[in-house]
Order: C-alpha cells, then structure tokens, then sequence
C-alpha cells in the first residue's frame, strides 16, 4: 500500500496558520500596534480603506530594522524575543510568537518600508501570498510603516465570511482602543477612508480614556490604587450613576496586555454590589500588574484570554482595591469605626424638681416643651460623662405614658383596617357600597374559632364581589375576616373577556384566565413580547411605521463601538419608527421613536437597544431585521414587568395575544401560556 502522509506545501501551511491568527481586518490591525508598541515608538498611525479589506496600514517612529531582520520577520515563528523555555516565563512584549507578518502576508498582499534610526536609507519589501517578489533600498522617515492591502485575495472563501463595512469597523475600533488605552504615552491616530477619527496626543491615563470615550467621562473618574507584594491594581472605574445599559466600556489589562476575564469582572460587580440600578454596567479601566511567572499568557492565539496561578488571592484584591476607592469618593456606605457610636450610654432625662412631671397622669402634652426649656435653665447637679453633658441628656424623648400607648396602640389597629390600594375603586365597580371613615378605623370583630377555610375557587360570575369585598372592612360581626396586614396589596385584579369569562392578575406578573378545560395561566411580560415583535415584524415588512415626534430633539453621544453598531442596524431602526439625524461626532439627534413605544429617556433605550443586539448573536444566524425586531420587542415589554393592569388594558392583552401567528411562545422560545387542566387542578388536593 503507497504512504499517504506528506508534507504539506509551505504556503498552504502558512494560510492555514494564519487562519487562527488573521480572522478579519481587525487581527491585522491588533497585531501591527502591537509590534509598533514593541519597537519603542511614540508617534502610531492607523489608516484604513473600506473597514480594512482594502488597506490596512500602521505607520510608526519605532526603532525600524535592518535589511535582514525585515526579510527575516516574513518567516513563521520568527522572533527577537524569545531565546530561551526561561524566556516564556519572563513574557513583558505583545507580540513575541513570531507569527503576526508571516501569517498576515500568507493571505495578503504586503508591503513593508522600514528604516534604523542611525541608517541613511531603508529598505522596502513587497511580499504576496508568503512570496517576496521584491527588496530594495528605498528612502524612507525612521521607523516601520507596513500596508496591507487585499486582505484573503488568495482565500475567497474566507473574504466571502467577512461582515459588512460597519461590522468590521467595530471590530477595528476595538483593537484599537485596547492598544490605545493600555499606551496613554504614545500618541494614536486613526484615519478612515480619509477621515480622521481619532487623534490621540500622549497624556495621562485619565486624559486618554476621556478622549477615546467621550467628555461624559470627565466628572465620573474615580482612582483606583492598590499595592501589595503580589499583585499590584491601578486604573479608574465609574461612579454608580455613570453605569449604562451597555457594557462595553470595561477593559483589563495585564502587565500591559488587554485581556477579557468574566471571573475578574464578577470581582468587580461585587465591589458594587447594591449600588447599581438593576441591569446595568459600571465603567472600568484596571491594570494589574503581576509577576510574569503567577500567568500563563499563551492559552490562546489572540492571547486576550490568561490564567492566573492564583486566581482566589487575584479575585480577592481586584475586588478590594474597587471597594476601597468607592468608598474613599464617597460612594459607598462606610462605618466609622472610631466613633463608639453603638456603644454609648444613653442617660434617662433628669429633671430639677420646679418643673412638671411629665410622666404624671395629668401632664398635658403640649407642656413637654416649656418643661424642657426650664429643666436646660437649672442648676441641678448631676455626673457628667467626658464628652457629654447634661444638657444633651435633656433632649432625650421621655418614656410614653400608658395613655399615649393605648392611644397609639388604637391607631395602628385602625391603620391595619384600612385598605390603601383602590378600595373604593374595586368595591364601587362591583356595587360593594365604601365603609365610612367610622367604620374604617373601627376595631374588627374577633372571628370565632372553626377549621381552616376551604381553599378559594375559582372566580365566577361574583368573583368581583368577593375580591372587593374582602378587602373592605365589613360592616356588620356576622360577616368575620381576617385582618389584613398593615400594607395590603391586592394580589388579584378581575376583569371580563365575555361572557361569564374573567381575567384576574396575579402579583403584577401573571393573568389568569378561567376556560372549559382548567385555567390559563399567561405571563403578562412574554405576552407582550409576541404581541410587539409580530407588530415590529409587519411594520419592517411594510418599512412604514408610525412615529411620535418628540418636543425637543433629544442629542445622545456614544462610543465609537456602540456608534459602529447604531450604523449597522439604522436602518431597521428608521423602518421601525426611530427617527433622527448626525449631530456631530458619534452624536446623533433624536427626533422621534416608535408610537407604541414609552416617551422616557431615549438615550437608555437605545443603549438598551444597542447591547441586547450586541449579545443576541447566537448559533442561529438571523435577519438584521428579524434580530432587531426582537431585540426592541422584549426591551420594550420587559419596561413594564411589574405594571398593575386595569380592566381594559387585561382584556387587550389577552384579546391580542391570542391574535398572533404564534400566541404559545415568545420569539426566542419562551413560553407565554400555561394551560392548567382541572384535572390537574384537582389532584393538588387528592393527594
């Protein structure tokens, strides 16, 4: 039998390389800034033609190379950092594989022009498809500028997987903010198609973050600093009314190195704990800085991904460090721990004997304050405590009077009869006539002692009655219930789809409808998220929608990623009923929104908007517009989770829910109904 195993050809082993380490433009981009920083400059330029397919090209003032070492960088696993196994334990560079320009040029058409700073000329190299077709002396400025042009012109099937101009561009965006932000001493610019983007000079950290990010920044920075003998956590996080819908400003860095870590971000969240509104992100940009030696950098091909030798103690200190500076600016709860507070005497009030008793029976409350005003203008002699006088024992409140107690004792009885939520509302609906104010705060009747009552049915024809009813005081002893608590809330609310029919919600989440069969249970939020994402779906189809206009053009500013991404789905946005227009750099101006949808604050629904979509992708690949049909449908039902329904607003709901194509199941698979059978029902109680 012939031998079947060969050697494969260099240049397909060089594309198959680089398919692990060149997925799209933004690989090429992450790994030219990362060799610019490497080589010591201080001056990098990103520029780039229709979001890097075309050009890709970083040009710096770094330390250049030589003739040899610039055809030499070309070879795979070709590096000046690595000597040594001790030496993969020492890793401080970015780039030290050697597979960045090998791999790049394997799938492009690359250009490289490089000059040595003490070298009157510098040396140029055309390279295409891993094959140096030209190197010559050339005048060029010290330092490297490399082009890539046509990237994956060799490997159509993998040009074909690339995502439109605007997702593409996200993605470079990203890259280019990490090596931004991890290199505040080195000016950055970006230009696209021309037009500059960024224009970054060298500053302090803080002054980086706000020009990457915005000036909404500015009065939201809070110092992060923490020193020990193992790990070592600096940077800036976000005040708690600075978090967003949004989570993309959160960023890592180790030893120099931008990496994604969910264990270190759940060590942030619990340094906020409390502090946060439900569903949001706080920003943060923290560098840690550890012994090479306690990490494993080389896990993964794009190295964004690391472990920790001691991931506990890391956890530990990262989440301390941002507790520590919460609370130094003032914006978490802290005990002070010098003051005895919980543990100071408290004196009983003295009195000087010319003044009325105010613990006597026929002491008249209003004579409290002249009591008080006489007992502070005598002399009488008492111990004084250090720190404590007599005076400040005198504004101690006296012991109530056994008066005072029976009196307050009857007004909480008479609040515990009182129900607060919509009593004359239910009870006149259902020609329940209202207590008066007599009878509300008269003491209830003490119901006689029998077996536990039988559990509640169903509501029928008179469920309205018996709901109202028992929640109003009753007026007469032959009719005993129970005292309600002293914050009663009505679980269920009744309303009718037919004849016979009655819908009652239960604890603002869930309807329940009564049928032949059993009852219907239906969640009131997922029921709304197929109602909406069946109207939003129509509404692309058609590319009409209504529109409320707003009053006043509201103007929202965004990152350039969440920037990057509004481009991507603007236009099922406008098909929606989302209108507005440029105002600026990454700014837009609101002008309206979708009709059914709640007039709040634009700015956090679009945030809202923009993450969800950010995090829908999934293993199912959807239609742009399909995605954000869905992502609108349940940002918009999940704004009203907790709403008490009236009678018209239940029987819509219930009305239009079973309208749709698809009433059983929210878009992403969730179910909006639960059918329970009577037989079912029964066999709870036949157990």
């Amino acid at each position: 039998m012939a031998d079947i195993i060969q050697l494969l050809p260099e240049y397909l082993a060089n594309q198959i390389a680089a398919g692990e380490v060149v997925q799209r433009p933004a690989s090429a981009v992450k790994e030219l800034l990362e060799n610019a920083v490497d080589a010591g400059a201080t001056q990098v330029q990103l520029i780039v033609k229709e979001a890097g397919k075309q050009l890709v090209q970083v040009v710096d003032n770094g330390s250049g190379m030589s003739p040899t070492d610039a055809r030499m960088s070309l070879e795979r696993h070709a590096t000046s950092k690595i000597r040594t196994t001790d030496d993969l334990f020492r890793i401080r560079t970015l780039g030290f594989r050697g597979e960045a320009l090998a791999s790049i040029a394997a799938v492009a058409q690359v250009e490289i022009r490089t000059k040595q700073r003490d070298q009157d000329t510098g040396s140029l190299l055309l390279v295409e498809g891993s094959q140096i077709s030209s190197q010559q002396p050339v005048a060029c400025p010290d330092g490297t500028s490399i082009s890539v042009k046509n990237l994956f012109f060799n490997v159509p099937a993998r040009r074909n997987f690339l995502k439109s101009n605007a997702v593409e561009m996200r993605h470079i965006l990203d890259e280019f903010q990490h090596v931004a932000l991890a290199n505040p001493q080195i000016s950055f610019s970006l230009f696209q198609n021309d037009l500059e983007v960024f224009n970054l000079p060298a500053g302090k950290l803080s002054q980086r973050i706000v020009s990457l990010l915005g000036n909404g920044y500015k009065e939201q920075l809070a110092q992060v600093e923490e020193v020990t003998p193992f790990l070592t956590v600096k940077g800036f996080i976000g005040k708690p009314e600075s978090a967003k819908k949004s989570r993309g400003d959160q960023f890592f860095f180790v030893n120099n190195r931008f990496i994604r870590s969910a264990y270190l971000n759940h060590a942030v969240l619990a340094a906020y704990e409390g502090l946060l509104p439900k569903d949001t992100h706080p920003f943060y940009v923290l560098f840690l800085e550890l012994d090479p030696k306690a990490i494993d950098i080389n896990v993964h091909p794009t190295k964004t991904e690391i472990k920790f030798e001691d991931e506990k103690t890391v956890y530990a200190i990262v989440r301390s460090a941002v507790k520590q500076s919460l609370g130094l600016h003032n914006m978490a709860p802290s005990l002070d721990f010098d003051g005895n507070v919980n543990f100071a005497a408290i004196q009983p009030l003295r009195l000087s004997g010319n003044e009325k008793n105010p613990f006597a029976d026929d002491f008249q409350p209003d004579a409290l304050a002249s009591a008080a005003a006489q007992a502070a203008g005598s002399n009488s002699p008492s111990r004084e405590k250090p720190g404590r006088s007599d005076a400040y024992e005198r504004q101690l409140p006296p012991r109530p009077t056994e008066q005072a107690k029976r009196e307050l004792e009857n007004f909480y009885k008479s609040l515990s009869q009182i129900s607060v939520p919509d009593v004359e509302h239910e009870a006149t609906a259902v020609g329940v006539p209202v207590p008066s104010a007599a009878n509300l705060v008269a003491p209830l009747p003490t119901p006689p002692e029998s077996p536990a009552e039988p559990a509640a049915e169903l509501p029928g024809p008179n469920a309205g009655a018996l709901i109202a009813a028992s929640f109003a005081t009753p007026s007469a002893p032959e009719q005993p219930s129970a005292a309600p608590s002293a914050t009663p809330e009505l679980p269920l609310r009744e309303s009718s789809t037919g004849p016979g029919n009655k819908v009652l919600q239960l604890h603002q989440q869930y309807l329940l409808v009564p049928v032949k069969s059993g009852v219907m249970l239906i969640d009131q939020v997922a029921a709304r998220e197929r109602i909406l994402f069946e109207q939003y779906a129509q509404s692309l189809e058609r590319e009409v929608s209504a529109s409320q206009t707003l009053l006043f053009p509201r103007t929202i500013t965004f990152t350039p990623q969440d920037f990057a991404i509004l481009r991507e789905v603007e236009e099922p946005l406008r098909a929606l009923g989302f209108r507005f227009t440029d105002f600026g750099k990454n700014t837009i101006a609101v002008e309206g929104i979708p009709a059914d949808v709640p007039a709040r604050d634009e700015k956090e629904l679009l945030e809202g908007l923009i993450e969800q979509f950010r995090n829908t992708a999934g293993p199912i690949k959807l239609d742009r517009r399909e995605q954000m049909a869905r992502v609108l449908a349940r940002r918009v039902a999940t704004t009203a989770a907790g709403a008490r329904l009236s009678e018209l607003e239940m029987t819509t709901l219930v009305d239009k829910l079973f309208a749709c194509q698809v009433p059983n199941y929210t878009p992403d698979g969730r179910r909006t109904i639960v059918l329970l059978e009577l037989g079912q029902v029964q066999a709870l109680f036949n157990r």
